[in-house]
């Protein structure tokens, strides 16, 4: 007879989602998942089948909270502006203290190398086409901009979201506007 579960999945991987985020995947160990995650070893394996199954699951968590900025962004008829107020909401999203973690998935894509799970890569592939496609969308608002402007300026944006995910985790909120302000005096 199968044992049942003593905890809800949702909530070992929110826990588990948060700790691959202050720390990152390589120094994440089984034994730090085990203890924040509340749950031992055996039970990670037969729910996950090893720490790349709590990872990428952890990246799917990650994905459904950002996916309520990027639904208020998809709603906003406000073009650039849109945008710009997106890159505010994000700083807010990532806080944990006065310093943000960034982005889990920029950490990730930072912290990565060629030789990555092909899964992880996809999971980073598929979010980063999502939000570059979701600022292309916003950005077609405006009839004066022909199609090539609007891919560079969406590539630009992503990269800089990027930018400003990763400068969240080391500077102070001034100095993030200042980066924003910049950004969007060239879009």
């Amino acid at each position: 007879m199968a044992r049942k579960k003593e905890y809800i999945e949702e909530e070992v991987i929110e826990k588990a989602m948060n700790l691959f985020w202050r720390n990152g995947y390589q120094t994440t160990s089984m034994q730090m998942l085990e203890k924040e995650m509340g749950i031992n070893k055996f039970s990670i394996y037969a729910s996950f089948g090893n720490k790349n199954g709590v990872f990428i699951e952890s990246l799917k968590c990650y994905n459904q909270k950002l996916n309520q900025l990027m639904s208020k962004l998809k709603a906003s008829s406000n073009g650039i502006s849109g945008i710009k107020e997106y890159f505010y909401d994000f700083i807010e999203f990532s806080k944990e203290t006065e310093i943000a973690k960034g982005c889990l998935i920029t950490n990730t894509a930072n912290e990565i190398g060629e030789g990555a799970d092909q899964k992880i890569k996809d999971v980073l592939t598929n979010f980063t086409d999502n939000v570059r496609n979701v600022f292309s969308d916003i950005l077609k608002q405006d009839k004066t901009k022909n199609r090539d402007v609007i891919e560079h300026q969406a590539d630009y944006l992503l990269i800089a979201m990027f930018g400003l995910s990763s400068a969240t985790r080391i500077f102070n909120q001034t100095q993030l506007d200042n980066y924003i302000d910049n950004i969007f005096k060239n879009v």
